[in-house]
């Protein structure tokens, strides 16, 4: 393997805020940006990375209050402000046009950085991202619906208590039946756990508290997707209690050439079925991003 295949692991300073970032692939190469899910960091790719350093550079940063980057107290810890502070970190790399990779959380926030700009996007990959069709979305987001008729306090009560190791297993678990469950390591809840001191675990709670408000901002995902129509690929597991097989198929009401690929895995694809979801990135990109 050469060297610019390896992951490179580093840390700079945007806006103000230590980040930690990896990054792998020929400097000149086109850009791949992995912008990372809850609750995780830029830690789910580091197996995807090298698998595309050949051809492509990928960059995945962790985001303020996650993985390895710092937690100001000042931060707007919302998804317009993870957007704000992303747009910040692929301009003080210099990144002008990048391929965008959409997972969990990372899916609001990539799409309001391609809102922003949708000149520089040169296409989509789609995994378990966090979708903008009410109708289409899993059993599990029910739970949190729950609390929005909460008042305020208690609402936060019930989602600070929503946040511990346990549930964190049980997130990276997800949906998946036993001989797949067995294959998601526990380094992944245990690590990421290891890493939430109190003021990221408010963090945590304004962010799931923010998905209320984030059903107010699903008309302007889908004017997006429906008026620049990016060249997308939506590789997704349906074993998923937040975003099944209907969550997927949903996307083809605003982007009906899209190519949707389903694998018998869920949330994290990237665990389970590593090299299925590489070679098709590898044959998308290759048509739609290269030099």
């Amino acid at each position: 393997m050469s060297v610019a295949a390896l992951v490179r692991h580093r840390v700079m300073t945007i806006a103000g805020i230590e980040t930690f970032y990896r990054e792998a692939g020929p400097p000149d190469a086109p850009v791949l940006l992995l912008p990372h899910g809850y609750p995780c960091s830029s830690y789910e790719f580091r197996n995807l990375m090298p698998r595309l350093a050949d051809r492509w550079r990928l960059i995945a940063p962790d985001f303020p209050g996650a993985g390895n980057s710092g937690t100001p107290d000042d931060f707007d810890y919302s998804f317009d402000g993870y957007a704000a502070w992303l747009e910040a970190f692929v301009g003080a790399l210099d990144v002008g046009r990048f391929a965008l990779y959409l997972h969990d959380f990372g899916s609001p926030i990539g799409t309001r950085l391609a809102i922003r700009d949708p000149r520089r996007i040169t296409a989509l990959i789609i995994q378990n991202g966090d979708i903008p069709y009410e109708d289409a979305l899993g059993p599990k987001y029910a739970d949190i619906e729950a609390t929005w008729s909460l008042p305020p306090t208690e609402m936060r009560k019930a989602l600070a208590e929503a946040i511990s190791e346990e549930t964190f297993k049980e997130e990276f678990l997800n949906h998946l039946p036993p001989p797949l469950g067995e294959t998601i390591p526990p380094d992944l809840w245990k690590l990421h756990w290891s890493l939430v001191t109190p003021r990221r675990k408010e963090i945590a709670i304004e962010l799931i508290a923010g998905l209320k408000k984030n059903r107010a901002w699903f008309p302007e995902h889908r004017k997006y997707l429906r008026e620049n129509r990016p060249p997308t690929l939506i590789v997704w597991g349906p074993n998923d209690h937040y975003m099944p097989e209907k969550s997927a198929r949903a996307y083809f009401r605003d982007l009906p050439e899209a190519e949707l690929h389903l694998l018998d895995g869920g949330h994290w694809l990237l665990e389970t079925h590593l090299d299925a979801v590489a070679a098709l990135m590898r044959d998308f990109l290759g048509r739609v991003h290269a030099v």
